[in-house]
C-alpha cells in the first residue's frame, strides 16, 4: 500500500515467450482474415501488443517504421519482425510462413481452377462481397492504429499530407522518402522520448545476419541450378525477385513492375489474364504479391507458382533479417526517433488513403 493507503498498483509482468509452433498458429489463424493488405498491420499490433503482450507498443512501432523502410510486403515484415524479437530467426520464419500460408493455398486452389475455365465470374462475385466486410476492416485499422500513432499536431500534419499525396496518385516509395526528412526537421521542437534498453525481449544478434546470409548464398545457388535445368524457371525467378526488392511501400508498388514485365516485355501472359490474377489477389487473404503465385502456376504449373512465390518473398525476408541487428543500434538516436516517427505518421496516410481507395471501388 501507499502511504494513504491507496493499494500500489503493480507493474504488469511479461507474458512468457510462446512456442514457435504456437507462434505459427497464431499467425496462421489471423492470415486466415488477412484481407486488406497494410491495415493487416494493426491487428498484428492487436494481437502481439494487447492481447499476447508479446512486445511493448513502442517496439512494435519500430518495426512498424522498419517495415516500410525496407522492399516487400509490410504486414508480413511485421508478423516477421514479431516473431524474429520473441523467438529469433526459427520465430521470424515460423510467424512469416504462417501468415502468408493461407493466401497461398487459396491462390494455388484458384489457380488451378483458372487454368481449368478462364470464366472465374461465380467465383469473383462470390468473393466481392468481401469488399465490403475489406472496408470496415480497413476503416477500423485506421481508428485502431491512428489511436495510437498520431498524439499531436505534428502528426496529423504529416497524415494528412501522406494521405492527400497518395489519394491524388502519389508513389508511396516518394511518401516513405518524404516522410523521414520531414519528421527530422518537424518534430525536432518536440518532446524526445527517452531512451530504452528494449522490450525485455532479447534483440537481434549478429546470427541473424549469418541467417540472412546463408539465405542469400541459397537463392544465389537455387538460381544457378535453375539456370541449368530451366531456363524459363530460372526468368521467372530472376523477375520476381526484381519486382520484389523494388516493392517499396507495400505489394501495391510491385504491380506494375510485375505487368509490365510480364505481360508487354515477356508476354507470358496477355494483360486480361494478368488482370484476373490481380482480382483473385484482392479477393483473397493476404498480401497482394501473391498474384506472383497465380503468373508462376499459368507459366509452369506447380514447378512455376513455387519458383515465383519463392522468389517474391524470399529475398525481403533476408533483407529484414539484415536490417534489424543495425536498426537496434540506432533506435535510441533523436535524430533516427525523430526520422520512424515520421515514417509512422506516413502509414497512417497510407491507410486513410487505402481506406479512400477501396471505399469508392
Amino acid at each position: 500500500m501507499t502511504g494513504d493507503g491507496a493499494p500500489t498498483k503493480l507493474p504488469t509482468p511479461p507474458a512468457p515467450r510462446p512456442t514457435v509452433p504456437s507462434l505459427f498458429l497464431a499467425f496462421l489463424r489471423l492470415g486466415t482474415t488477412a484481407f486488406g493488405g497494410p491495415p493487416m498491420v494493426a491487428y498484428i499490433g492487436e494481437l502481439a501488443v494487447d492481447k499476447r503482450r508479446w512486445l511493448t507498443r513502442e517496439s512494435f512501432a519500430d518495426g512498424v517504421a522498419l517495415s516500410q523502410a525496407v522492399p516487400g510486403v509490410i504486414s508480413m515484415h511485421t508478423a516477421a519482425y514479431v516473431g524474429l524479437r520473441v523467438r529469433g530467426t526459427p520465430g521470424a520464419l515460423a510467424a512469416y510462413v504462417g501468415f502468408g500460408l493461407p493466401a497461398l493455398v487459396l491462390m494455388l486452389a484458384l489457380s488451378a481452377l483458372y487454368g481449368v475455365s478462364h470464366e472465374l465470374r461465380p467465383v469473383v462475385a462470390a468473393f466481392r462481397g468481401l469488399q465490403v466486410i475489406v472496408v470496415a476492416l480497413v476503416a477500423h485499422a485506421v481508428l485502431l492504429f491512428g489511436r495510437r500513432a498520431v498524439t499531436g499536431w505534428r502528426d496529423t500534419v504529416l497524415v494528412a499530407a501522406a494521405g492527400t499525396f497518395l489519394v491524388l496518385g502519389g508513389n508511396p516509395i516518394v511518401t516513405i522518402v518524404a516522410a523521414a526528412p520531414a519528421g527530422l526537421l518537424l518534430y525536432r521542437a518536440a518532446p524526445s522520448p527517452e531512451p530504452r534498453s528494449g522490450d525485455g525481449r532479447a534483440e537481434a544478434r549478429p546470427r541473424t545476419v549469418r541467417v540472412a546470409l546463408l539465405l542469400a548464398l541459397a537463392v544465389v545457388l537455387a538460381g544457378a541450378a535453375l539456370h541449368v535445368l530451366d531456363r524459363r524457371l530460372f526468368s521467372l525467378a530472376a523477375l520476381m525477385t526484381k519486382v520484389d526488392l523494388f516493392a517499396f511501400g507495400g505489394g501495391f508498388t510491385a504491380l506494375p513492375v510485375m505487368l509490365h514485365e510480364v505481360v508487354d516485355v515477356r508476354r507470358w501472359l496477355t494483360g486480361r489474364a494478368f488482370m484476373d490474377g490481380v482480382a483473385l489477389g484482392q479477393a483473397t487473404p493476404g498480401p497482394i504479391m501473391i498474384t506472383a503465385t497465380f503468373v508462376g502456376y499459368q507459366i509452369a504449373g506447380l514447378p512455376g507458382a513455387a519458383v515465383a512465390t519463392l522468389a517474391v518473398f524470399a529475398p525481403d525476408f533476408g533483407v529484414l533479417l539484415l536490417a534489424v541487428p543495425y536498426f537496434d543500434r540506432l533506435r535510441n538516436s533523436p535524430a533516427v526517433r525523430r526520422v520512424l516517427r515520421g515514417i509512422l505518421a506516413s502509414f497512417v496516410g497510407l491507410l486513410l488513403a487505402v481506406t479512400f481507395e477501396f471505399g469508392r471501388e
